[in-house]
């Protein structure tokens, strides 16, 4: 009886064991340009706009500091000596960009515990039309960062809590979390009149709030550019995955166009789904190139491209292979940059491509749901030993 209890226990821990998932794991590992998927085919001079706005940022860092707990990465200095010299580098000049890139930098793949594929979606410059004032049809509220809304980098904190981040009020002396999205958009918080700009569609307000971003026609002729302000601090969840439990989507027909087109017939259950997504984003009047990016720069269509912070740094030029958006198209293959992040945005081989503004960008944007891979460009020599513990301290973190 004991040893038939030992093997039943011990069969429920291997099965126990068995089916519990690896936690996410950065692995690098060095490869060679010639190994990249359609390198040297993609036309660098629409690249070096995003580059150079992420290099302004870079330039204003401290020489001595890492650029990334990556110890391939290494340091702010050796990423400024290159950003100094792609300033003499033209832009029309293809052949030059290639080899600037495969003079100065080494491509390393990226993979999540030697898995190299993950999943890539897309985003994009939202269109609304609104008022600065309510009336009809402009009934819904865009609301902008109220002050009393503390948001916190844990990583500030504590280096093992990088990329997590909370937000709230502090009442008594203790921060407390911030009201949801439903208590936000059923007036159940104390700053109903901290509105930023007031639109036409509920629907078209929370695919913004997804986006981050956005172009408002005003009712007077003038356009508006909002960007994210800050947001309340409750988790993201994608209500597609609320759609598919109710059997109404598959996770072969759930898509931004399949989603949408179910919140417009069934506005009687639209607010109750999209409240389901308890995050909620504020947003700020922005001027400027386009729609600013978690990094603090305008962002670069089909250039950008929004990574998890936690395990790869902004700045960092990464050439990606993606599957083809939809059956018509090519693969994707072309150099971009980690310029951005998002609530979905997790884990170390997961991205999400900015298309830009429109109607085309909003339709790429909304079928993407590809499986891709790709190779971060490492400075030549930017090996730092100093960094080494500091890595394999952060990789530990991420597997508790």
């Amino acid at each position: 009886m004991t040893k038939t209890l030992s093997i039943l226990l011990l069969t429920l821990l291997l099965a126990s064991c068995a089916t519990t998932p690896k936690a996410p794991s950065l692995t690098i590992t060095a490869a060679d340009f010639k190994a990249l998927p359609g390198w040297g085919q993609d036309n660098l001079a629409s690249f070096t706009q995003a580059f150079n706005r992420s290099c302004t940022r870079i330039q204003k860092l401290n020489p001595a500091q890492p650029f990334s707990s990556i110890e391939q990465a290494g340091n702010n200095a050796q990423w400024q000596a290159i950003c100094s010299q792609f300033e003499s580098v033209k832009a029309d000049d293809p052949a030059a960009l290639k080899r600037f890139f495969e003079t100065h930098f080494k491509p390393y793949q990226i993979a999540n515990n030697g898995d190299s594929k993950g999943l890539f979606t897309g985003y994009f410059e939202a269109s609304l039309n609104g008022s600065r004032t309510p009336k009809a049809p402009y009934l819904i509220p865009l609301h902008q960062r109220p002050y009393d809304l503390i948001m916190v980098q844990l990583g500030d904190f504590r280096p093992e809590l990088k990329g997590q981040r909370i937000a709230g009020r502090v009442i008594n002396g203790k921060l407390t979390p911030y009201e949801t999205r439903e208590q936000i958009t059923t007036n159940q918080w104390p700053h109903s009149d901290s509105v930023l700009l007031w639109v036409d569609d509920p629907v078209d307000a929370f695919f913004t709030q997804i986006q981050g971003s956005g172009v408002v026609e005003m009712d007077d002729g003038t356009e508006v550019r909002i960007g994210y302000a800050g947001h309340n601090g409750h988790t993201y969840y994608a209500i597609g995955r609320e759609l598919i439990k109710m059997g109404v989507l598959t996770k072969e027909t759930v898509s931004m166009q399949s989603i949408r087109q179910w919140l417009e017939q069934n506005p009687d259950q639209a607010a109750a789904i999209m409240n389901t997504n308890q995050s909620y984003i504020f947003f700020r009047e922005i001027s400027g190139a386009g729609p600013i990016g978690a990094e603090g720069i305008a962002l670069t269509a089909q250039r950008s491209l929004a990574v998890d912070p936690s395990w790869l740094p902004y700045g960092l030029p990464l050439w990606v292979d993606i599957e083809p958006v939809t059956e018509s198209d090519q693969p994707i293959r072309r150099l971009m940059i980690a310029q951005d992040t998002g609530g979905a945005i997790r884990g170390p081989v997961r991205g999400d491509v900015f298309w830009g503004h429109g109607d085309q960008a909003a339709m790429k944007a909304g079928k993407m749901n590809s499986e891709g891979r790709y190779w971060a460009l490492f400075p030549v020599g930017g090996h730092n030993p100093g960094q080494s513990k500091m890595n394999l301290h952060y990789s530990a973190y991420h597997q508790l």
